[in-house]
């Protein structure tokens, strides 16, 4: 059984979007427009970057830059030594509803979730759906729409060779599905037709995911409201749970490895929490 340290109480503001930099886990408070820092060497947390508008998911690329979802802002960004620059605030000339997460390639796309369900104001796009951010070789980015059979896609992350994506399908209404699903990724970069890893029936599904070195994919999900409650889980890459661990939070929002060769686990909240789980016996993908 896992112990839970909280290393952040409950203050109603989900957090979420937990990294880790080599030194520290960066996190976000989305509601109060800032991104958090905890330091373990200090066992503290400071504020890392102020101004920001509603982040959300937050992923490094391969030089280490920090990218992150702005749902109240509506677009993908990068924070970049004190300055927010924008990456991407429209699809096919129509501003994005609320992205929020986002996972990176192994050439430096920024894949994320659009969600039309979570726009505070007057949305422009009539669907959700996951999109690609694609590098140009002058830097800067075009968006490009992946799929076309997501009613609400949350968490995203690579496969440890970037030949799948999977996705969290997680929709809250009751006709919707709420699934895990593997795409494949083809030669030129798009996604293929989906298979579903998992069925979390009319309970909540997974919200965010990391991967361990072994390729097993691990996941914040479940709720109080129904099913086995709050959870943890572990899929291997067929979809099969190999073990769960119950949260002492009733819901759990996303999850990072971190520490010393990445053998902590790092899980926040809609509550608003930080924890911290040692001696778990799993380790975290290490990318190239």
């Amino acid at each position: 059984m896992w112990k839970f340290e909280e290393i952040k109480r409950s203050n109603g503001n989900l957090t979420e979007g937990p990294v880790w930099d080599g030194n520290g886990l960066i996190f976000t408070d989305g509601k109060s427009n800032r991104l958090l820092r905890f330091d373990p060497a200090k066992n503290s947390i400071d504020i890392y970057f102020e101004g920001t508008m509603g982040p959300n998911g937050l992923n490094f690329n391969s030089n280490t830059e920090l990218f992150g979802c702005e749902q109240k802002g509506r677009k993908i960004v990068k924070y970049s030594n004190g300055n927010i620059e924008t990456v991407v605030t429209e699809l096919d000339g129509k501003k994005l509803s609320a992205p929020n997460d986002l996972a990176i390639d192994n050439n430096d796309n920024i894949w994320f979730s659009d969600q039309i369900g979570n726009v505070d104001t007057k949305p422009e796009l009539s669907f959700s759906c996951v999109v690609k951010a694609e590098r140009n070789s002058d830097g800067s980015y075009t968006s490009k729409r992946m799929t076309y059979d997501c009613t609400s896609p949350n968490g995203l992350i690579f496969s440890k060779d970037f030949k799948e994506l999977y996705v969290a399908q997680s929709d809250f209404n009751g006709n919707q599905r709420r699934q895990l699903r593997s795409y494949q990724v083809d030669t030129k970069g798009n996604l293929k037709s989906y298979k579903v890893l998992h069925d979390f029936g009319p309970h909540r599904g997974i919200d965010g995911m990391a991967l361990d070195s072994d390729g097993n994919i691990v996941a914040t999900c479940g709720w109080e409201v129904s099913g086995p409650g709050p959870m943890i889980c572990i899929f291997d890459k067929k979809g099969r749970i190999i073990l769960s661990e119950r949260t002492p939070c009733m819901r759990p929002s996303n999850i990072a490895f971190g520490g010393k060769n990445l053998e902590d686990i790092y899980i926040t909240s809609l509550e608003g929490h930080l924890y911290r789980v040692r001696n778990s016996g799993l380790k975290g993908n290490k990318l190239p």
